[in-house]
């Protein structure tokens, strides 16, 4: 073969890695939301996106829009890594710092709010697509003022009142028990989940009433299935399906993230939430048996390279063959 066509064979080819990591990247998912107690962005799509009910959701849209509660399970931060309180500031807690949810911050005494007592509680999460790592729930201090933006000196941070590493997820809930102290009147509950198999981290809100002095917020619920099924033409996020039953939103172990050479673990901050998994957290019954390391088909990386393959080796044999072609009818015309 001349060296000009050995060349042009060589070019063609080197299309190949690049189509394969083009199209083998899974796609960018969102995960979930507290579901009880039903967190404020999720009240919010329950009341309706374009026409909410309550007054303070009602200021959410028209702060930020209604497409941040079609997204309603995708306020994350994608290298977290456990920084939650360098990366947020304050103020911005309950949008983890992303303008599009900034309609969440809003400081306002009239949230919806789901009526709690003190004492032992169980968390449910709802999640559309369940990953492993660790859910940190804390509570305001004593004396919290809803009216005030939330920074992060309002929540009590040195005793989380609920984590949990690798729970069970059913129901398309990731379903753990906690324990709320005495309070009294409204209140905030912020959610922290930390994957450990990616730095991605996902955060929520949700506003609690304790008895006595809890206002005349209208109380909290969460959305239904078929209201999730119906917005799903709306969103932006690549769901891969509610249900954590389904095997389609899982896949097989992978290599976590944070461990890997040239992205070290974040050094512990003191004051700060940390939601990585420690020896003394063991698992719930059953963690582990569907929980997906990337939120995409387990077949889905195989599926894209193949068809980036094909692609490749496509392009490559009809450029090829075009090239000889011309060379062919150079040689004619001559």
């Amino acid at each position: 073969m001349p060296a000009r066509r050995k060349a042009t064979a060589v070019a063609a080819l080197g299309t190949l890695p690049l189509a394969l990591t083009a199209l083998a990247a899974p796609p960018a998912v969102a995960h979930g939301s507290m579901g009880d107690p039903v967190s404020r962005v999720s009240q919010c799509y329950a009341e309706g996106p374009e026409s909410p009910k309550s007054a303070a959701c009602g200021a959410a849209v028209a702060a930020g829009g209604t497409q941040a509660l079609y997204d309603w399970n995708g306020i994350r931060i994608g290298d977290a890594g456990g920084r939650h309180r360098q990366l947020i500031p304050d103020g911005k807690l309950c949008s983890a710092g992303n303008e599009q949810f900034k309609g969440l911050d809003l400081a306002r005494a009239d949230w919806p709010a789901t009526s709690v007592k003190s004492g032992s509680h169980t968390f449910k999460y709802r999640v559309t697509a369940p990953h492993k790592g660790t859910f940190t729930v804390y509570l305001t201090k004593p004396g919290y003022d809803p009216a005030q933006p939330l920074a992060w000196h309002d929540l009590d941070l040195e005793h989380p009142v609920a984590t949990a590493t690798d729970p069970a997820a059913t129901g398309g809930f990731s379903t753990f028990s906690g324990r709320l102290p005495e309070r009294s009147g409204k209140h905030l509950l912020y959610a922290v989940w930390q994957r450990s198999d990616s730095p991605e981290a996902f955060y929520s809100c949700s506003d609690v009433s304790f008895g006595g002095g809890g206002g005349a917020a209208p109380a909290a619920s969460a959305p239904t299935e078929k209201q999730i099924d119906e917005g799903n033409g709306r969103s932006t996020i690549e769901h891969h399906g509610h249900g954590d039953d389904d095997s389609r939103t899982s896949a097989e172990p992978a290599a976590a993230a944070e461990d890997t050479p040239d992205r070290p673990k974040a050094a512990a901050t003191p004051g700060r939430p940390e939601t990585a998994a420690t020896p003394n957290q063991p698992g719930a019954a059953g963690a582990g048996a569907n929980l997906a390391e990337t939120g995409g088909d387990g077949s889905t990386p195989y599926v894209a390279i193949g068809g980036a393959a094909a692609l490749a080796l496509g392009a490559s044999a009809l450029f090829l063959s075009a090239r000889r072609r011309a060379v062919s009818g150079g040689r004619h015309g001559r």
